[in-house]
């Protein structure tokens, strides 16, 4: 017989959550219960996609609820322009929806940047993404570099752990931002952190331009998502992405913070929400030098295209 939580039927607890996980599905659905009061503030009206991983299977992102879902979830309709299609999201809301999502090994959660039903994204984000054979302190480093163009800007910003290798700063936003005026704000923080230290830094979105520096990623914006504050990760160990004070950047590890541990780690606390500064408006000076700045991956397509074009000429 099926375990049950909050009239939620739970099967398989304990099998495995993944090969190498370390963890069961049950220490996934403890995690996601005792965290909840946590996790549902930054989930909470958020379309939200999640990464599950089904037994035998690769690991796949699902944003489109799947017909079986029990009513009694929330939910939100978008158009996609991609696939031509309305497109239902789960909406993060409540104790119930995170525990039949944890029972359908939904391992991660990826909520929209953007409230349902509005247009305006609520952070600026930057990811830091250290090279293939990097650790975390190079993150670390390209962190304060962005803390400083931050703070230079009179825009202060929270930190927490990718729970995977790098590192995210988010800065909360006044609610009237434009999607083009905070992606192009973001570009801007991006090309003065690298202008701070070009040697460890790069705004490079071409894997092989990047020579072994920390990617600034400043792409997290419009339709992307990032993955939630306290989240966890398909890695092995299931570590979670964690708040930090920025002052404890250079004594941690991602893997120091897991589904199993983390809780425990709090004292009754929420991180997060104590670490995310009062919302801002954007500064000007960004979003005037953002805009000057080429989109990334747009500009990464024609150079892409330009290559290939040189590659075949020279074959030619």
């Amino acid at each position: 017989m099926a375990d049950e939580r909050d009239g939620v039927p739970l099967t398989n607890l304990d099998q495995e959550l993944f090969p190498g996980a370390g963890a069961t599905k049950r220490d996934l659905i403890d995690y996601l219960d005792a965290m909840a009061d946590r996790l549902l503030p930054v989930l909470r009206d958020r379309p939200l996609s999640v990464i599950r991983v089904l037994r035998g299977q690769d690991q796949f992102m699902q944003k489109n609820l799947p017909k079986y879902t029990p009513e009694w979830v929330p939910r939100t309709k978008i158009w996609a322009d991609a696939s031509h299609r309305e497109v239902t999201y789960a909406l993060g809301n409540d104790r119930r929806t995170l525990l039949w999502f944890g029972n359908q090994r939904a391992v991660e959660y990826h909520p929209a940047l953007m409230l349902a039903g509005s247009h305006h994204p609520t952070h600026l984000i930057m990811d830091l993404d250290p090279p293939e054979n990097g650790g975390f302190q190079l993150a670390v480093a390209a962190a304060r570099l962005v803390q400083q163009v931050l703070t230079d800007a009179g825009m202060p910003g929270a930190v927490k752990t990718s729970g995977s290798k790098g590192v995210h700063v988010f800065v909360p936003l006044a609610p009237d931002a434009a999607p083009e005026d905070v992606a192009a704000a973001q570009r801007a923080v991006a090309a003065r952190a690298e202008r701070l230290d070009p040697a460890l830094a790069t705004t490079a979105f071409i894997k092989e331009d990047r020579h072994g520096k920390v990617f600034l990623d400043a792409t997290r914006a419009g339709g992307a998502t990032v993955v939630a504050a306290y989240s966890p990760r398909i890695r092995p160990g299931v570590p979670v992405s964690f708040p930090l004070d920025w002052s404890d950047l250079d004594s941690v590890a991602p893997g120091d913070f897991t589904v199993r541990n983390a809780p425990g780690l709090l004292d009754g606390r929420d991180p997060w929400a104590e670490a995310l500064p009062e919302p801002v408006p954007l500064a000007k000076g960004l979003i005037e030098e953002g805009h000057t700045i080429p989109v990334a991956r747009v500009q990464a397509m024609h150079e892409g295209k330009r290559r290939a074009r040189a590659k075949r000429a020279a074959e030619g």
